[in-house]
């Protein structure tokens, strides 16, 4: 298998890339539309410059090499969703050039080549009655995604194995996700995979015939795409017929990928330079200008996150999503155990978040609330056991921990007077435990303070209550 792809970005402006329309995801059919993203004759585009600006960053992130010139072209094709029968896009001349990525798949190390990355405008959107284009009666069309702006990343044919496109596309997106020219929301079409894949004889250097199945937007929804595809085109391939090279597009539903239309090459969208837009000249101190915007990217973030004792697992959990990895490092400045706030967030406040559906952007517990929870741990006011609970309270009305703890009357027992006591009751109460102790059955003590706590509602303090307990029976 050889697979390459063509990922579209839409980058987040607040405008079009060529008029003042909002980008806003949603709204009424045809609402965020004017003359220029509609194309009526005689309205003139004009570039707007924070797209060139995004371009540029995401270049850099993806080690892309930042032409000093470019330009635009229009590429001519005719479908319902581009009202102008023409998009505006860039083809010789893209405004980043070679780059790439290195992934890993199981413990190998690969380099991606990017061969561009180019700005474009998105087209509008059809809008079918039933579940696909295939399954319609009739479609209508919305313009309002059309002129949103767009930047195409494409890779080099590199990748050989599903795991490969997957490791690739989940790097890139992230990326994409830390410099923030996307919100790389996959579910409302921020970020779309075109996937061209070809099968070849094991060693041949020749490409074989390749398909695109375009515009899918999950990673499931790719893993089965070129599932499905591989093994398609090997039956294909198999019985001694030729796979047609062709672009396709992906039935969720069915779980198959059925023919769109024949691919078309360059020469047939008949590429010229956009007559409207001067051509783009950047230079170096722009480009500097830029890079000093850069944020710390995932991989130097997961190197520095290991530098303070988190393992490369728990690093790259931490890191997966730009807003969880925010949130740690909001709380890490308050709390400095990072291995601690490490499992808490990767486990308790994970789960907390899973179970009512919501993301950590919208949490009810901020980084800073739960920085003082785990104080409080530290400093023997309440128990982990204690903490868990205040946690769910603390979700649920938004209160500060330590709020919590002192209108429920939570803190720890650590006073040794008052445990003592207890202590003696519950001896007093097992004495057959107490004895097993004393002859070496060092299991009877965990019965002991499992009493103990139970006796205290779990509020006396662990460590104290073994202590003093032992010293009692010894």
């Amino acid at each position: 298998m050889v697979c390459g792809l063509e990922v579209h970005v839409e980058l987040q402006t607040k405008t079009k890339i060529f008029c003042s329309c909002t980008t806003e995801f949603g709204g009424e059919q045809n609402t965020h539309v004017c003359p220029v993203c509609l194309g009526m004759p005689g309205a003139l585009p004009v570039l707007n410059r924070e797209v060139v600006n995004y371009a540029i960053k995401a270049g850099l992130a993806l080690n892309c090499e930042i032409a000093e010139f470019s330009k635009f072209d229009r590429k001519n094709y005719f479908y319902p969703d581009l009202s102008k029968n023409y998009q505006t896009s860039q083809f010789d001349l893209p405004i980043c050039g070679k780059g790439g990525l290195e992934i890993e798949v199981d413990g190998e190390k690969k380099w991606i080549g990017i061969t561009r990355a180019h700005m474009e405008e998105d087209a509008g959107k059809l809008v079918h009655s039933g579940d696909t284009i295939t399954t319609s009666n009739e479609s209508s069309v919305d313009y309002n995604r059309a002129g949103v702006p767009l930047l195409e990343i494409v890779s080099e044919p590199d990748m050989r194995s599903i795991p490969e496109v997957l490791a690739y596309l989940e790097k890139l997106v992230q990326i994409l996700e830390y410099t923030e020219v996307s919100d790389c929301r996959l579910e409302q079409g921020s970020v779309r995979f075109d996937i061209n894949v070809s099968l070849r004889p094991m060693g041949a250097t020749t490409l074989g015939t390749r398909t695109e199945t375009k515009n899918l937007n999950s990673f499931s929804s790719v893993r089965r795409c070129m599932e499905y595809e591989i093994a398609r085109q090997a039956r294909v391939l198999d019985a001694g017929e030729k796979v047609v090279q062709e672009t396709r597009t992906w039935d969720e539903g069915q779980g198959v990928t059925l023919t769109l239309r024949s691919k078309e090459e360059a020469h047939d969208y008949r590429y010229f330079p956009e007559p409207d837009l001067a051509p783009l000249v950047i230079d170096r101190e722009w480009v500097e200008r830029i890079h000093k915007t850069l944020p710390e990217l995932p991989e130097a973030r997961r190197a520095r996150l290991q530098v303070l004792g988190l393992s490369a697992y728990d690093a790259g959990v931490i890191t997966q999503s730009k807003a969880l990895s925010d949130f740690f490092d909001a709380a890490l400045s308050s709390y400095e155990d990072a291995k601690t706030l490490a499992n808490w967030v990767m486990g308790d406040v994970t789960r907390l978040l899973n179970t009512n559906q919501c993301s950590v952007v919208d949490s009810p517990i901020s980084a800073a609330q739960l920085a003082e929870l785990l104080g409080l741990i530290d400093k023997g006011t309440i128990s982990g056991k204690i903490a868990k609970s205040v946690l769910e309270d603390m979700y649920s009305t938004g209160k500060d921990a330590g709020v919590i703890v002192k209108e429920k009357g939570l803190a720890q027992i650590s006073d040794e007077g008052a445990l003592l006591g207890i202590i003696d009751d519950v001896i007093s109460a097992n004495p057959q435990s107490a004895e097993d102790y004393r002859a070496g059955k060092d299991r009877a003590i965990g019965f002991l303070v499992g009493q103990i706590m139970k006796a205290t509602k779990g509020q006396a303090n662990p460590g104290l209550v073994n202590k003093l307990l032992k010293e009692k029976l010894s």
